[in-house]
């Protein structure tokens, strides 16, 4: 499938990003509160966590480079800014996140600032990325990211890992079963006279 300038074909991120969320976001889950169920050591998780995630940003940066062939210019610095975006959005999270927990003398919060926030962080920087695209699917992506970030505070810490490993997984898989039909959309509106 040749895909127009521009356009960005998503499915392999996505299904890596569910089995990262899933692994590790789950193994977390399952070693973390009061009564864990696996007595992992910290690192277990995210060890398993960046072993999903590291692929799996490496398909959406590569998704993203080939999408920029043949782009305009306009586009191509939307890209570049939505780039610098994740860099300066994971900076201010980990300042307020260290600020928070520094200024409660709660440490503990990093529990569930930093799995919640970071998905929340991921969800509004893929609205963007859907809004820069005309990406509907990837804006719908990122808003179901945000709130599942936002909801999962609502949790105890297993229950925050928990909320996002399970919706967070199954957000990514609608996303990846949905991204064929999209792109078949995408190539017939390209091809059409």
């Amino acid at each position: 499938m040749t895909l127009p300038p521009g356009e960005v074909d998503s499915r392999a991120a996505y299904l890596v990003f569910s089995v990262a969320y899933l692994v590790g976001h789950g193994t977390a889950a399952l070693s973390k509160g009061l009564d864990p169920v696996l007595a992992l050591p910290a690192w277990v998780p995210l060890t398993l966590l960046a072993a999903g995630l590291i692929p799996a940003l490496t398909l959406a940066v590569r998704a993203g480079m080939r999408s920029q062939q043949g782009a305009s210019e306009a586009r191509r610095h939307a890209e570049k800014l939505l780039g610098i975006a994740w860099c300066t959005g994971f900076t201010a999270l980990a300042i307020a996140i260290t600020g928070v927990a520094t200024a409660s003398d709660r440490p503990e919060l990093q529990d569930v600032l930093w799995p919640a926030g970071s998905v929340i962080l991921v969800g509004l920087i893929t609205i963007a990325e859907g809004t820069a695209r005309h990406n509907t699917l990837h804006y719908t992506l990122g808003s179901c990211l945000a709130l599942i970030g936002a909801v999962a505070l609502f949790f105890d810490v297993a229950g925050v890992y928990a909320t996002i490993a399970v919706a967070g997984c199954l957000g990514y898989l609608t996303a990846f079963v949905l991204e064929r039909r999209r792109l078949g959309t995408r190539l017939a509106l390209a091809v059409a006279p």
